[in-house]
């Protein structure tokens, strides 16, 4: 092999570990966020419930004493409040951890006010605040200056992009010589997209394959973008000749997350993945929308 083909290949595995490393940043936050509000959640409790809870720290300090000795200062008074207080605002249950993290939680468990907190919220998720932009949100009283303030805001759920109804399964694709590794898959479904994207429904246009993206310090390649005017939406394609992985969902989130804070329009929906995998000799399309995957089974079929 040659100098740069070593570089290439040592690019590639580096790459592949940067992936690695977010995605399970992105997991480990949806556990800490899930994780605080059960202590929080106990911490009410041992304190006699919510009506009791937010008098009389002595619990607190105590269990503050021996937490921080045993984990470290991630367990202060001050955080056991915050984790008590998280759960106070969100006793129905954290189900807003794919969308907000925990800094964002910490900026709004102080909003006592529910419709204005919700409101907070709902800016996020449509429009991937960070948290920054959440605290520049709050600090010039975005809900205040609000012309119309509606009686009760509720939080939004994340649009539901429904699969179209014309879509096959199982869905075929021809090919002409062996596909032995993705980039085969790749260039067969290539060779054939109009074929491929009868096979998926309507309303399916092309982008790109091994579309760039950076996250700022690093690009990453999505093996194929597609839109779908009927959806619209982005449709980020990831290709996998093996069984679906855990880390295969996050990758492909990890891009669905990229593409909805670059590329996509204010007035586009949340982009949705698509992860082709392989079971033995079975082929899998899966759709990744919101926290569900969707399996659907396709074969190759030789022309």
């Amino acid at each position: 092999m040659k100098e740069e083909q070593y570089l290439e290949e040592i690019e590639h595995l580096i790459k592949k570990n940067e992936i690695s490393k977010k995605t399970r940043k992105i997991e480990e936050n949806n556990d800490l966020v899930v994780s605080y509000w059960h202590v929080g959640r106990l911490i009410v409790e041992a304190q006699g419930g919510v009506s009791k809870a937010k008098y009389g720290d002595e619990l607190i300090k105590k269990w503050s004493i021996k937490l921080t000795q045993d984990y470290g200062k991630g367990y202060k008074i001050t955080n056991l409040k915050r984790f008590r207080q998280f759960y106070l605002c969100f006793e129905k249950g954290p189900t807003l951890s794919n969308y907000l993290n925990w800094s964002h939680y910490c900026e709004l468990i102080f909003i006592k006010n529910e419709n204005k907190r919700n409101y907070y919220i709902n800016l996020c998720i449509q429009h991937n605040l960070s948290v920054r932009e959440l605290r520049n949100e709050i600090k010039s009283n975005a809900y205040e200056r609000l012309a119309d303030k509606p009686e009760k805001i509720d939080v939004i759920t994340p649009t539901k992009y429904s699969i179209t109804t014309d879509m096959k399964n199982p869905i075929i694709i021809p090919i002409i010589n062996e596909v032995n590794n993705e980039h085969d898959l790749e260039l067969t479904i290539l060779a054939n997209l109009d074929f491929f994207f009868r096979q998926l429904g309507n309303g399916f246009t092309y982008v790109g394959h091994q579309y760039k993206i950076s996250d700022g310090k690093n690009n990453y390649y999505i093996d194929i973008l597609l839109f779908n005017i009927k959806l619209n939406c982005y449709v980020a394609i990831e290709l996998k000749l093996r069984s679906l992985r855990k880390e295969d969902k996050a990758q492909i989130e990890f891009y669905m997350k990229l593409i909805d804070e670059q590329i996509k329009e204010a007035h586009h929906n949340k982009t949705l993945g698509i992860i082709i995998t392989k079971e033995s000799d079975t082929f899998i399309i899966n759709f990744v929308r919101s926290e569900n995957i969707i399996p659907l089974y396709y074969k190759l079929q030789k022309n």
